[in-house]
């Protein structure tokens, strides 16, 4: 048994130093980006067969493209071995869009990450301090162990859709700022019947703009039949129109960053979050932390869906409410359930069936203690 046990040691050894002679000791280059609006901290590690993760390299550089062509330039310098290349950003905004589009068009391979993906990876890795440079090192060492998937961008359109939606808001947002200006200027003790002119003419103007933006929409989704189609399938629901089909689909780029509906659900912020130890039991709520556009505009449909007497969200809203004893939560369960069908009923290009068996109980995620149905598969035409 020694013989056998020195002859495994020896053999290790070899592959060792024959790995060390080919130049294979490293396996893999990764590199990790933190894009903010000026700039971007890029840092370059290497990970070698024993798992090892080593920092090469790190720069700042200008978040233009001069500095996209300087941030070729610096792998160029530092990629001395002919290995695999990954590199790795978070999806900051806008910010980071110019800078992926730009390298997947020179035929690099990179990894967006949504925020709250990278924040846990690196909190789980024991970083506790936070600034762009120690980010860009964790992405890098995410990339370096884990084998992401690729990144591919979205079409052009969805990018213009998601301009339309958000000038959209931003309209009727400030149509409530003036709206309310004007009533307080209603009931003062002395009006400017100039100022009240003026700003019944900028709410009109906001108006017609507003318009102009949903004709703008409904113009690019029957131009592209892709998103026709799934406009046809998705708006069959009751309650989802055409604005709100537009920010769901703008909001998440077409679903492209999502595996599954559990991660849409968080990046919304309708993930379940409890507060429980031993005998204490506080309050279970949605952590709010995701896309508030996405939220917001749920919020009118999970209306319509109930009042409509839908029963797979009637049943979803009455069950809810009797455990918990809060309209609000109920109409909250609406919410998640939506998107969560319409999640469905895109990947699968499907149209959505109000004959759908609503007495068919099928999971939710109940480790969450998720507050929806799973939607059975192939049952939406």
């Amino acid at each position: 048994m020694d013989h056998l046990y020195h002859e495994q040691k020896l053999r290790e050894i070899i592959d060792y130093f024959y790995l060390k002679n080919k130049g294979m000791m490293n396996l893999k280059y990764s590199i990790g980006i933190d894009v903010s609006k000026k700039d971007f901290h890029c840092c370059l590690s290497v990970i070698d067969i024993n798992q090892k993760v080593t920092v090469k390299s790190s720069r700042k550089l200008s978040n233009s493209p001069g500095g996209f062509k300087e941030f070729l330039a610096w792998i160029k310098q530092h990629q001395k071995e002919e290995l695999p290349l990954r590199i790795v950003m978070e999806a900051t905004g806008v910010y980071h869009e110019q800078l992926a589009w730009f390298l997947h068009s020179k035929g690099l391979v990179l990894s967006v990450l949504l925020p709250n993906k990278a924040k846990k990876y690196l909190q789980a890795d024991g970083a506790n301090s936070k600034n762009d440079s120690i980010d860009a090192r964790g992405l890098a060492k995410i990339g370096a162990e884990k084998n992401l998937e690729p990144w591919a961008p979205g079409s052009e359109k969805l990018y213009e859709l998601r301009q339309y939606t958000r000038q959209h808001q931003n309209l009727k947002e400030t149509i409530n700022v003036i709206s309310n200006q004007l009533e307080a200027l209603n009931h003062a003790q002395f009006q400017s019947s100039e100022v009240i002119k003026q700003l019944n003419r900028t709410i009109k103007l906001l108006k017609q703009q507003v318009a102009e933006m949903e004709k703008a929409m409904e113009k690019l989704i029957k131009t592209d039949k892709f998103l026709s189609l799934h406009y046809e399938n998705i708006t069959a629901i009751k309650g989802i129109n055409l604005l709100s089909f537009c920010v769901i689909v703008a909001e998440t780029n077409g679903f492209t960053l999502f595996k599954n509906s559990a991660s849409l659900v968080k990046y919304s912020g309708y993930d379940v979050i409890e507060n429980q130890s031993g005998k204490h039991i506080g309050k279970t709520k949605i952590s709010k932390k995701g896309n508030s556009r996405i939220r917001r505009i749920l919020f009118m449909p999970a209306f319509c869906a109930v009042r409509d007497d839908q029963p797979q969200f009637k049943n979803l809203y009455e069950r809810v409410v009797e455990r918990t004893g809060f309209k609000m939560k109920g109409y909250v369960a609406v919410q998640k359930k939506l998107l969560v069908m319409i999640y469905h009923l895109w990947k699968n290009e499907q149209r959505y069936n109000p004959q759908l068996n609503s007495l068919e109980k099928i999971i939710a995620l109940e480790k969450s203690r998720a507050t929806h149905d799973k939607i059975p598969e192939r049952t939406f035409h």
